[in-house]
C-alpha cells in the first residue's frame, strides 16, 4: 500500500484557498481547500503521474467531483456551492480529507461583497490530519430558521450515508433543486434520499 504520509504533506501545504460553500445576505460560509496551483507543484514532487479529474452532477445548484489519484490512491470529494469554482474548490477539499487532511474547524463565516468577494483576510488555513482535528467551530451565523435547519442536518446525515453505500450519484440528482425553499418541501427530498439508501 503506497506510503501517503508525504501526499499529506503536499495537500497540507496547498491548502491556501477558500471555497464559498453558502451565501447568506451580507454574509457568506467558507472552508479552507487546496490552492489548485500551488497542489500541482507539491504533487509534482510526490508523484508525476499524479490526476485530477472533475464532474459535474449539476449546475443549479453546482454539484460537483473531484476525483484524486495520487501514488495509485484515489480519493473523490463531493460538493455543493453558489458557484461551480466553489464547488470543485469545495470538492478538492472533500477529497483532501478524505486522505486524511482536514481543516480545524468546518468553516468560517465572514464578511462577504458581491464584487470583491468573501473577506478572508483574517483566516488562516489550518488544515490537520483528520485524527487530530478539533471540534468543529463555526463562526457566528446568520440566524436561520430552526425548523429548516433541523430538515437541512437530516438531510446532511442522510447525505453522509448514502457516501458511504456509493449511492451519492443517485442523491445528487435529488439535490439539483437544493434542499428545499420550505419544511415541506426538505421533508419531501428526505423521503427521496430515504427511498434510495432502502432501495
Amino acid at each position: 500500500m503506497a506510503d501517503l504520509d508525504h501526499v499529506r504533506e503536499a495537500l497540507r501545504a496547498s491548502m491556501t484557498a477558500w471555497a464559498i460553500l453558502e451565501i447568506r445576505g451580507d454574509q457568506a460560509h467558507v472552508r479552507s481547500a487546496p490552492d489548485l496551483d500551488e497542489l500541482a507543484v507539491h504533487l509534482e514532487r510526490v508523484d508525476p503521474n499524479w490526476s485530477l479529474t472533475w464532474g459535474c452532477d449539476s449546475v443549479s445548484p453546482c454539484v460537483v467531483r473531484a476525483r484524486l489519484s495520487v501514488l495509485g490512491t484515489v480519493r473523490e470529494g463531493l460538493a455543493t456551492a453558489p458557484s461551480l469554482a466553489d464547488a470543485k474548490l469545495a470538492a478538492l477539499g472533500e477529497a483532501a480529507r478524505l486522505y486524511g487532511v482536514a481543516p480545524a474547524t468546518e468553516g468560517h463565516w465572514v464578511e462577504y461583497d458581491p464584487e470583491d468577494g468573501p473577506n478572508t483576510a483574517d483566516l488562516e488555513s489550518d488544515p490537520r490530519p483528520e485524527s487530530a482535528a478539533r471540534p468543529a467551530q463555526l463562526s457566528p451565523e446568520p440566524p436561520r430558521d430552526p425548523q429548516m435547519e433541523k430538515a437541512r442536518q437530516h438531510i446532511e446525515d442522510l447525505i453522509e450515508q448514502l457516501k458511504v453505500v456509493g449511492k451519492n450519484k443517485e442523491a445528487a440528482r435529488i439535490l439539483m433543486r437544493g434542499y428545499g425553499e420550505t419544511v415541506e418541501e426538505s421533508r419531501a427530498i428526505y423521503k427521496e434520499l430515504s427511498a434510495i439508501l432502502k432501495g
